[in-house]
């Protein structure tokens, strides 16, 4: 697959894992490759971060991403159904980092290192490069870009789409940002990244 990535696309892969290398990770994660585009100065991603303003609102966004991280990966939907049950996520977190220290929750997956140096991804960046494949193939596009990455993240449920959507930045959004209204072959892509 990675034969079809624009040099956009590869740099958002690249980023992704100097980013895993420099929090300590031993995987790349979604955060990982959202973190690596927000870092792009030019391309499609970058022109559509850019104009939906979340660029401009990346501490927010990072501050999400490492709350989400803190709450064990729980999306706000997961805290508020846990809600609903009479379970205090936040209660809980709590009394795990008072007897176990500060964002432990946070620190699961670093420092266990392979041997090969490698870092393997995560199931769900897996199924984010799956879903910006079957975008790009979805639109027509021979090749995945960076766009194709930026809406396979805005489209898989989770703590990442939620940080985007948080910033105006729905799957709907970043399509009618980088394309327009009204674009051929757009139907039914988001739903094949699941």
């Amino acid at each position: 697959m990675f034969e079809r990535f624009t040099t956009e696309a590869r740099a958002a892969v690249a980023g992704a894992v100097t980013y895993s290398r420099r929090t300590g990770e031993d995987h790349i994660t979604e955060d990982h490759l959202l973190l690596s585009l927000l870092d792009q100065d030019a391309g499609r991603a970058a022109f559509a971060l850019t104009a939906l303003g979340v660029t401009d609102r990346r501490d927010s966004v990072e501050a999400a991403l490492g709350e989400a991280r803190r709450l064990g990966g729980l999306t706000k939907a997961d805290t508020e159904a846990l809600a609903g049950l009479g379970i205090d996520v936040g209660e809980i977190v709590a009394r795990i980092e008072e007897e176990h220290g500060a964002g432990v929750l946070a620190e699961e997956g670093k420092g266990r290192r392979r041997r090969s140096g490698r870092r393997p991804l995560t199931a769900g960046a897996k199924r984010v490069l799956e879903g910006s494949l079957r975008i790009a193939l979805g639109r027509g596009d021979r090749f995945i870009g960076g766009e194709h990455l930026l809406l396979a993240l805005a489209a898989r449920p989770g703590v990442v789409a939620e940080a985007l959507a948080d910033q105006g930045a729905t799957y709907a959004a970043v399509e009618q940002a980088l394309y327009g209204a009204g674009r051929e072959g757009g139907g039914g892509a988001k739903t094949a990244t699941g």
